[in-house]
């Protein structure tokens, strides 16, 4: 496991020297490290999770394209801003 280090330079503050450990652990990940392995998930059930963020980032890039693709007409061909009139 690692661990994050911070020393305190001349002159500095406590709250700047945590604010610089907090982005650091932030940075390595730690926090996600140790929540991982805060508990012990068996290899079928870390396959089921695994297959279940696969599956649910596989249908928000499906949901991006889709509503991407029906934001398309809308866009003036010319790049231009528009104004849409009311009725046309």
């Amino acid at each position: 496991m690692k661990l994050a280090e911070v020393r305190l330079q001349e002159g500095e503050s406590l709250e700047n020297a945590l604010r610089r450990f907090k982005r650091k652990v932030q940075t390595e990940d730690i926090i996600k490290d140790v929540k991982r392995h805060s508990y012990y998930l068996k290899p079928g059930e870390k396959r089921r999770v695994k297959q279940a963020l696969a599956r649910k980032r596989a249908r928000k890039k499906i949901e991006s394209r889709i509503k991407f693709q029906q934001l398309e007409p809308l866009l003036p061909s010319s790049g231009l801003p528009f104004r849409r009139t009311r009725f046309g």
